[in-house]
């Protein structure tokens, strides 16, 4: 027998290896995937998400994100059952929360986050499988779609949302697989045995290239949150275990960076209300919103895709917007949404020109 036939007869053994199927794994994880749904319906804010069960009564960790803030969320099983929900706790630090089934339920297939955050951190290279209900591929009893790739890189996150930083900072998994869709977000990514490594986060831009990223935080992740004027160390395991037992203290909101915010020159009607609308009372003559176009009763509904429901957001977005940015408003006009670009400037030098 010669090198090139004993070769031939290797090669169909390492095509099986290669094309190995991750049917059984798929199945098993699917069980334990939760489909979510709650608010949204805004322009780029799906009202759809995803989550992973902790707990056989019904806990569910999740990405910390709009759909949350519900009157009506539900929660679809692998078998079809569905139940309303609420959220527990929320960790903003983290980016995740943790959401419970309201009705009595046991014996739910789960992880335990022990057991995940126990395991040592995955290396670069390793192969992953993405799970996650994203573009509301599934409800009731369909299964989760999977996305099949590697680690990519293990590195600190640098992202943003509209002109929001992310939540988290820390070091993430980022893979080569398209998995941070719309509805993706409180996925996971598991090995392929199943074994859960992260979660999926939202979408995000990285910040150094402008250029959509993919990425999941790992179980054994840890930030440091301020709790009561005190400077702790809290990581996914002290979370869920703390929420389900109902004992978590959510981290305080850090101070405010200093305002470095641009002159944009819109004037808002009193804020006379807990949630004002930001309607437009005045626009300042040769000001940059004079510039864009924008007119006295125009109602300011989006910047740069974020939802802007009330003067409080508008004001503490623009305070992240620096001079020199230009940013879209898409803002109500009559019965018409409409968009226009408006660039901030330094207001010491308009006071200088004057």
């Amino acid at each position: 027998m010669n090198l090139f036939s004993l070769a031939s007869r290797r090669l169909p053994c390492a095509g099986a290896v290669a094309q190995q199927s991750f049917t059984a794994t798929v199945t098993e994880v699917n069980k334990k995937m939760v489909k979510l749904f709650g608010a949204g319906g805004f322009k780029g804010l799906p009202s759809y998400g995803t989550g992973v069960l902790v707990s056989s009564k019904g806990h569910i960790l999740t990405c910390n994100n709009h759909i949350l803030s519900s009157t009506d969320l539900r929660v679809h099983l692998y078998d079809g059952r569905f139940y309303h929900a609420k959220v527990l706790f929320r960790e903003p630090e983290l980016d995740v929360a943790l959401v419970k089934v309201l009705d009595d339920v046991d014996f739910l297939p789960h992880y335990e986050i022990d057991k995940a955050a126990a395991a040592a951190l995955a290396e670069a290279g390793d192969w992953v499988l993405a799970f996650s209900n994203c573009f509301h591929i599934a409800t009731r009893d369909e299964p989760m779609s999977i996305q099949h790739g590697v680690i990519s890189a293990y590195a600190e996150l640098r992202g943003r949302r509209g002109v929001f930083d992310a939540p988290f900072a820390g070091e993430v998994y980022f893979v080569d697989a398209i998995a941070n869709n719309p509805g993706a977000a409180g996925g996971i990514i598991t090995n392929r045995k199943g074994a859960l490594l992260g979660i999926v986060g939202r979408e995000l831009k990285n910040t150094l290239s402008d250029t959509w990223i993919n990425y999941a935080i790992p179980v054994q992740a840890r930030v440091d949150i301020v709790r009561e004027d005190k400077t702790e160390s809290v990581d996914m395991r002290t979370f869920v275990k703390e929420a389900i037992a109902g004992t978590y203290k959510q981290s305080e909101k850090r101070k405010n960076k200093e305002d470095r915010g641009g002159y944009h020159g819109i004037v808002l009607v009193p804020n006379a209300v807990g949630v004002t609308p930001p309607y437009v009372e005045e626009v300042l003559l040769g000001s940059p919103a004079a510039a864009a176009g924008l007119r006295p009763d125009d109602l300011i509904v989006y910047i740069d895709g974020e939802l802007v429901p009330s003067i409080k957001v508008f004001r503490d977005i623009m305070k992240q917007v620096g001079p020199g940015t230009e940013i879209k408003l898409e803002v109500q006009r009559g019965s018409k949404l409409k968009g226009v670009k408006l660039k901030l400037t330094d207001l010491n030098k308009v006071k200088a020109a004057k």
